[in-house]
This record gives structure tokens, C-alpha cells and sequence, in this order.
């Protein structure tokens, strides 16, 4: 199976790397990883779909093994959307499935609503349409933690300590709960948890973690937009995900016609917990969106 990869010169002057896996006759699969800053690591499991399509990941600047420019001012959605058409140009992707995963998912809602052309279709994965209804579920997630779990990110919060011992402790009970509730962490989500260690680009888009935003998407609201879009849509949450099947439900209904799959054994990265149902249903769906095209 052909493997490529390397970097491609930005028009600013930094270069991102990218890595292509397969050659397949599908339509090609242009993957958009979430954070923001996590890097394409933890996505790595979607390389299993390029028998039959190339699968094209990247890591957004800034994140990974792209460059990492020491400007705060790059760290902001409308730079990432020139940056994917700079992407595509690059790599001949002049007709393309998009994934999105998480803020990867609202990347791409704000990319369709650009009107770009060649989008054969989306992939919502574990995202939203509203940061405000976001904030309001995760809310409501850490109102069912144990309670001496709520004291503790209560107390740390209010003095602005994200760093506490303490404190991570318990956000990482947060985390066993709706980001992986897998009895290890695989290789791959290593690998983006240590992309994440004080990574400029989540703290100037999201805030310190995932509990508490703060970043300049904070305010970010897509939902009465979402109309605008119109080519196949699928949507994809776990039961059990931060980014609530609530959020999923808010795309769903917003985008006409789109499919949603709630993946009932999973939190935030379902295409791990339950990977091959996953890639399966991703799988049927792109094959039935090339053969329309």
C-alpha cells in the first residue's frame, strides 16, 4: 500500500506535514484532526480505510510535526481555513470526503459555509455547531461527577490554578469518563496527549482544558447556519462523549438530510473504543457517496 509524506511550504512561510496512505480509486479521504493543536495522531486508526481511497492526514500548524511558530496571532479559525485550501491545492485534493473530528468537525462547518468547491461530502465526528451549548453540556456533565471530584475543580478553578496536581487529578476523572474509557490509553492518544502539554495553539483557541474556555472560540456559533450545507452529511458521537450526542443532535437537525450514529459504548473517540463498527459505518458511507459521484 503506497505510503507518502512530507511537508508543504505555507504562504506565510512555515511548512505543515502531511502523510498520504493508499491510492485506491475512491474519492479521497482529507482528514482534519481537533485539539485545537492535537496533532493526526490519535486518528491514525482511519489509515484502515485507504484499501479503497487515499486517506490524507495533516497536522494543522503549529501542532505535531508541522511547524511550530512562536506567534499567537496564527491561532485563530479563519488562518486554519486558508490554511486547508492551501493544503488541497498543494496535494491535488480537487475532489474530497472532509472528517472532522471535534474542533476538526468545526473547522469544517465553517469551511462549507465558505462554499468551497470538489466537497464530495463531511464526516462530523464527536464535534458541535455552538461553543455556548457546548459550555452548557459540559456543565451538566461535571454536575454528575462524584461530588468531592466537583469540590476540587470548584476550588482550583476559582483561584485560576489549572496546574494543581490536584486539580489534573481531577480532570483526568472527567476525562476517564467522556474522552477515552478505555482501560489503557493506545499509542496513538499518547502521542496527542503529550502534542497537547502546553500547546499555545489549545490555549489561545480553547483555554487551559477541556472544562474550562477561555480561548477566542469561546463565543463560536454556527447553529442557525447550518442550513447552508448541503452535501451528504455524516454525523458521528458517542454516548458517552464531552462533545455530547446533544451537540450531534444540534448538526443533525440543522443539516438536511444528514445521518447521525450514536455510538453507545464510547465517549470522545469512539473509531478507538469501537473501531471496527466505527470504520464500518464510515466505510458505507463514503462508498455510497462515490458511487452517487
Amino acid at each position: 500500500m503506497y505510503v507518502g509524506e512530507g511537508k508543504i511550504p505555507l504562504k506565510n512561510g512555515h511548512r505543515v506535514w502531511y502523510r498520504r496512505v493508499g491510492d485506491g480509486d475512491g474519492i479521497p479521504l482529507l482528514v482534519l484532526h481537533g485539539g485545537p493543536g492535537a496533532g493526526h495522531d490519535y486518528l491514525e486508526p482511519l489509515e484502515n480505510l485507504a484499501e479503497d481511497r487515499p486517506v490524507v492526514f495533516y497536522d494543522q500548524l503549529g501542532c505535531g510535526k508541522s511547524d511550530q511558530p512562536n506567534d499567537r496571532s496564527l491561532w485563530r479559525m479563519e488562518r486554519f481555513l486558508s490554511e486547508l485550501d492551501e493544503v488541497r491545492e498543494a496535494l491535488g485534493l480537487n475532489e474530497v470526503h472532509l472528517f472532522g473530528h471535534s474542533s476538526g468537525g468545526m473547522m469544517t462547518i465553517d469551511y462549507m459555509l465558505s462554499k468551497p468547491g470538489g466537497v464530495a461530502s463531511l464526516i462530523l465526528a464527536d464535534s458541535c455547531a455552538s461553543m455556548p451549548q457546548l459550555e452548557q453540556e459540559l456543565k451538566r456533565l461535571k454536575s454528575r461527577l462524584p461530588r468531592e471530584i466537583i469540590a476540587t475543580l470548584d476550588r482550583f478553578e476559582a483561584r485560576g490554578d489549572f496546574q494543581n496536581p490536584k486539580y489534573r487529578e481531577a480532570v483526568a476523572s472527567f476525562y476517564k469518563r467522556h474522552v477515552c474509557r478505555l482501560s489503557s490509553m493506545p499509542d496513538c492518544l499518547r502521542r496527542t496527549t503529550e502534542n497537547l502539554k502546553g500547546n499555545p495553539v489549545y490555549e489561545t483557541m480553547n483555554g487551559p482544558n477541556e472544562l474550562t474556555i477561555t480561548g477566542n472560540l469561546k463565543d463560536w456559533d454556527r447553529s442557525d447556519q447550518l442550513g447552508r450545507i448541503s452535501v451528504p452529511t455524516l454525523i458521528l458521537v458517542g454516548r458517552h462523549d464531552e462533545l455530547t450526542p446533544a451537540c450531534s443532535d444540534t448538526i443533525h437537525q440543522g443539516i438536511a438530510g444528514s445521518k447521525l450514529v450514536v455510538f453507545e459504548k464510547s465517549s470522545h473517540i469512539p473509531h478507538i473504543e469501537e473501531g471496527a463498527a466505527y470504520l464500518s459505518t464510515v466505510s458505507a458511507f463514503l462508498s455510497q457517496v462515490d458511487k452517487r459521484c
